[in-house]
C-alpha cells in the first residue's frame, strides 16, 4: 500500500492480466473503517465490470455499507438489527376478550420489521400482540383469553423490534 498525500488516503493494487480479472478479489477493512472507495482500471484496453458483490453480515459490515444510527433511511437499515424499548403499562381491567391498546416509541422501528413485547406480569391469561405501527412507533396489543376479568397493577412492558432480513 502506498500513501497518496493528495487523495489522503493509501492506494494499493494488484497485477493481474486483462484475462484473468475474473478471480474473485478480497478486500477486508476494519471496524474503524469509514469509507472504502473500490476501482478497477485497465491500462491496455477498456474493461467492463459486468457485477460487484459485497459479502457479510450486516451487522459486522463496517457502518458504511450498513448505514448509520444517524442515517435512519440508509439502504441496508439503520445500521443496527435489534431496537428495544421498556415503558410502564398500567393496563385497565380488562373483561373476557377486552383488548388494550398502547403505542410504544421505539427509535430505529419502520414498517415491516419484526416487533414482539412481553409484560412482567403473574398472569398468563393476558396475550399481546406488538406490530410495527408507523415508523418509530410499535403498537401493543394485550387481549385478556381467559373467562375472568382482570385489573392488573402497572407492569413493565418490553418491547423489541428486529430489521427483517433483506436477501
Amino acid at each position: 500500500m502506498q500513501w497518496n498525500s493528495p487523495a489522503k488516503g493509501w492506494n494499493a493494487g494488484a497485477v493481474m492480466a486483462d484475462a484473468s480479472l475474473n478471480r474473485r478479489q478480497t478486500i477486508r477493512v476494519g471496524a474503524g473503517v469509514a469509507f472504502a472507495q473500490v476501482g478497477i482500471v485497465g491500462f491496455d484496453g477498456q474493461i467492463e465490470l459486468e457485477a460487484l458483490r459485497l459479502y457479510g453480515l450486516p451487522e459486522a459490515a463496517p457502518a458504511v455499507l450498513n448505514g448509520t444510527p444517524l442515517l435512519t433511511g440508509a439502504l441496508f437499515g439503520s445500521g443496527r438489527r435489534e431496537f428495544a424499548a421498556e415503558v410502564s403499562w398500567d393496563l385497565p381491567s380488562l373483561a373476557p376478550g377486552a383488548t388494550a391498546l398502547l403505542d410504544v416509541t421505539v427509535n430505529g422501528a419502520r414498517a415491516g420489521d419484526l416487533a414482539s413485547a412481553s409484560l412482567v406480569s403473574s398472569t398468563r391469561f393476558i396475550e399481546l400482540e406488538a406490530a410495527v405501527w408507523s415508523n418509530n412507533t410499535v403498537r401493543v396489543m394485550a387481549r385478556n383469553i381467559s373467562a375472568a376479568t382482570f385489573d392488573l397493577a402497572a407492569a413493565t412492558l418490553s418491547v423489541s423490534v428486529t430489521k427483517r432480513r433483506v436477501p
